[in-house]
């Protein structure tokens, strides 16, 4: 069953674990009175003691070769999230423990210098968001992404952005200098128009409102700023498509992407569970139209392929996206160069011991 505020509906354990232990209904359960209800998911923050804090991708098709992410696991509790698999290398569940057992980076501001003072760093986009987002609600607290970008405005170090939280206002004063000096861009990815989807969908992130929002106030103040459908759902929420282009586009956003869903590891069982949760009757119509999308699978992971997908869906999907941008003249997303000729080293503190 679902829980509310969770995406996941359950929390198979790590593959890489050898013993799996199976919950079997024996008729012992306590039944709670009507008037109580099951404790809630709490959510656990942890400290991740990283050594290198930039993590480095030779991928052909994605348009940066560098990213940080912040936090491990993420709160906002998206189920289609394809960075899910990742909480299993830490012997944890893709499910839920991936939105309620979170770790965030340490000593970020040190090791983030060291990297950029390194002899022989050559500057380009360093990109955030590309695992989890790095506004999810931790970040509120920790302040940990507004330290990575102090550094980055310090060392004038060109830097990208996707979230789908409002919180990225928070430090509008680092994204406008940065904008100012050609140094910055940000997606705001935005899934839905429909606040009951996005609640069983992503239920903890900002409501399409806040999203379209917050676009607005980032191109207000100078930010070039991007909307990125994602993921494209077939009979979900592809049909939304145009709409929340051009919604995006008539609050301030330039330029767009999309992404068909991706469904790696773990997340293909969890969203064939989400499915049978919320969607039961188009469960078997998704599927197939994903699978037609996917050789036959639910996923593949070719490069040039795993974002787009082929065949008759995949390909309808593309040809609304193109003429959308047309139709709005906007830009894709990837499409807007960043300055690295203003780089300097950033100044490292001295120890008085």
């Amino acid at each position: 069953m679902p829980i509310k505020g969770r995406g996941a509906v359950s929390n198979a354990a790590s593959r890489f674990l050898p013993l799996h232990s199976v919950p079997v209904d024996d008729g012992w359960r306590v039944q709670l009175p009507h008037d109580e209800a099951e404790p809630a998911l709490e959510t656990v923050a942890l400290p991740d003691r990283t050594r290198q804090i930039i993590t480095r991708n030779q991928s052909p098709d994605v348009p940066f070769d560098r990213s940080i992410n912040p936090y491990k696991g993420c709160e906002h509790g998206c189920v289609y999230c394809f960075a899910r698999p990742t909480h299993t290398y830490l012997d944890l569940s893709a499910g839920l423990d991936f939105e309620s057992r979170l770790f965030y980076k340490t000593n970020v501001r040190e090791l983030l210098t060291d990297a950029l003072c390194k002899a022989g760093y050559e500057p380009a986009p360093i990109a955030l968001g590309t695992n989890t987002d790095p506004y999810q609600p931790l970040e509120r607290d920790l302040r940990i992404t507004r330290q990575v970008l102090e550094v980055l405005l310090e060392a004038n170090h060109p830097v990208t952005l996707v979230t789908k939280s409002r919180g990225v206002l928070r430090d509008l004063d680092i994204w406008r200098a940065l904008a100012e000096k050609g140094l910055a861009k940000v997606a705001v990815s935005v899934t839905t128009l429909d606040d009951e989807l996005k609640r069983r969908l992503e239920p903890r992130a900002a409501s399409a409102r806040a999203r379209l929002q917050t676009i607005s106030a980032l191109a207000d103040a100078g930010v070039p700023v991007a909307v990125m459908a994602a993921p494209v759902i077939p009979f979900i929420n592809d049909h939304e498509l145009e709409d929340i282009l051009s919604a995006a586009q008539s609050a301030g956003a330039s330029a767009a992407g999309y992404i068909f869903l991706r469904l790696p590891g773990e997340v293909a069982a969890l969203f064939e569970e989400w499915l049978d949760a919320h969607y039961p009757l188009k469960k078997a119509r998704v599927l197939a139209a994903l699978r037609g999308a996917r050789g036959g699978r639910l996923y593949d992971s070719k490069w040039g392929q795993r974002m787009r997908g082929t065949g008759a869906v995949a390909d309808i999907i593309a040809h609304r996206f193109q003429a959308a941008l047309k139709k709005l003249d906007l830009l894709r997303a990837e499409e807007n160069q960043l300055r690295t000729d203003l780089f300097r080293p950033p100044h490292r503190q001295q120890s008085l011991f």
